[in-house]
């Protein structure tokens, strides 16, 4: 019998949720309005206009024949992670179209059902992304043409996407097609935005008499490892400790508020980190 650990359920159900997201962005936002902003899901969008085929269906057969030609240029590059997650965004739209169908626009503006889709989508697609995941997609022919023609990823997924955008200027005209590469643009901003969300860290650097005071805060307060350094003042040449710790933004201004009270005087130096590794944080 196969044991699968907490961890692992968390992580698939995690992705589960992420992948609900990006199903109700695109179903309901981007589908009734033709936006096609790039990716799998955008030249479903397309290819729909065209086959008399449920959008899932369309975007289910598109990854497995990605998928596919994966296997054949690179192997077992793709972890079921992924699977899953294109499993689940077919699946789920599916059932939409089956039980909800979208019968136009949910509101009137295309910018506004534009700006909802693309939030939705980057909030799911951030939630798969920080649990070592994709969708799939995209990515697959990114990774081909890194493998075979030297293309870095990003410039990669941005040639397959520009593909899709401009199959969507000739389906949909000028003004979709404005919408849609617009969006495309969008996506990638606020993808980053919520990305940068799960991940940033803050490193605080402390210089205070009250060291130990404020050491123990750290550690019985906001759980948090420190790491102490002894150091000289180049004027004064005395002696002092040096606290250092990694927070986020909301343990940061919770340590911010007792700093105050602590020490009125003490020094404070705060620096953004993009990863971290570690215990208590991400793992490799």
């Amino acid at each position: 019998m196969i044991k699968i650990s907490k961890q692992t359920l968390k992580e698939y159900l995690f992705i589960a949720v992420g992948s609900f997201f990006v199903s109700v962005g695109v179903y309901y936002f981007m589908v009734p309005e033709n936006l096609a902003t790039g990716g799998v899901s955008g030249l479903s969008i397309v290819l729909s206009n065209y086959l008399n085929i449920p959008i899932s269906i369309i975007n289910f057969s598109l990854n497995l024949i990605l998928f596919i030609i994966g296997f054949i240029f690179l192997g077992k590059e793709f972890g079921g992670k992924t699977i899953f997650s294109v499993i689940f965004i077919s699946f789920f739209m599916y059932l939409m179209e089956a039980f909800f169908p979208v019968s136009a626009p949910v509101t009137d503006e295309i910018l506004l059902n534009l700006i909802c889709g693309i939030v939705l989508s980057a909030i799911g697609l951030s939630i798969v992304f920080n649990h070592n995941a994709s969708t799939g997609g995209t990515d697959i022919i990114a990774k081909i043409l890194n493998k075979y023609f030297n293309m870095d990823m990003g410039k990669g997924l941005m040639t397959a996407d520009v593909i899709v955008v401009a199959f969507a200027f000739l389906t949909y005209g000028v003004q979709t097609g404005i919408v849609g590469a617009f969006g495309w643009f969008l996506n990638g901003v606020v993808l980053n935005y919520f990305l940068d969300g799960f991940s940033v860290k803050n490193e605080v650097v402390i210089i205070s008499k009250k060291h130990d005071e404020i050491k123990k805060y750290i550690f019985d307060k906001l759980d948090r490892g420190v790491t102490l350094y002894k150091a000289e003042g180049g004027y004064t040449n005395e002696e002092k400790d040096i606290v250092v710790t990694i927070l986020d933004r909301k343990e940061y201004y919770i340590l911010k508020k007792q700093l105050k009270i602590i020490d009125p005087d003490v020094f404070v130096t705060v620096r953004t980190v993009q990863e971290v590794y570690g215990f208590g944080f991400s793992k490799f």
